[in-house]
């Protein structure tokens, strides 16, 4: 994530990830304020054991492109609620991103829905994540009532 703020928003990523038994890391690795700790990170990520990469930030929201320019991992970016533009200005920074360095851009504050993306990409190699995520739409759908009470 792009600063501590984020983490009241990503840890909902981080609780289905560890729901799911997803080996995960969280870090706070800011585009702006911590470049040769993103750079770093970034160009070592696949080597150090990781599929994908979650990365949620607010404002100018560079943290997800700025990642993706340094690994051919998938990235998935996660758009904060800002004060100013409700974080219309952070989605729009990611969904906006120029040809040939792509993200997958969720919701914004929708880390969430970017944990499981992250569990489905992570299952595409991993039987164990792949099971995990089976029973746990299971149990989804088994929540659903037919009628209301």
């Amino acid at each position: 994530m792009g600063s501590q703020s984020d983490y009241r928003i990503m840890k909902e990523c981080e609780k289905i990830l560890r729901t799911l038994k997803v080996k995960y890391q969280v870090l706070i690795v800011s585009a702006h304020r911590t470049p040769k700790r993103m750079f770093q990170f970034a160009e070592t990520a696949e080597k150090n054991g990781f599929g994908v990469i979650v990365a949620g930030a607010g404002g100018a929201a560079h943290l997800a492109g700025m990642v993706a320019s340094l690994t051919t991992l998938p990235v998935l970016g996660v758009p904060m609620e800002t004060k100013k533009l409700q974080g219309l200005d952070s989605l729009l920074s990611m969904v906006q991103m120029p040809n040939g360095v792509p993200i997958g851009c969720l919701a914004i504050d929708g880390s969430f829905n970017a944990g499981l993306l992250a569990a489905s990409i992570i299952g595409n190699t991993d039987s164990k994540v792949k099971s995990n995520l089976e029973k746990w739409r299971r149990i989804q759908k088994k929540s659903i009532k037919k009628k209301p009470n």
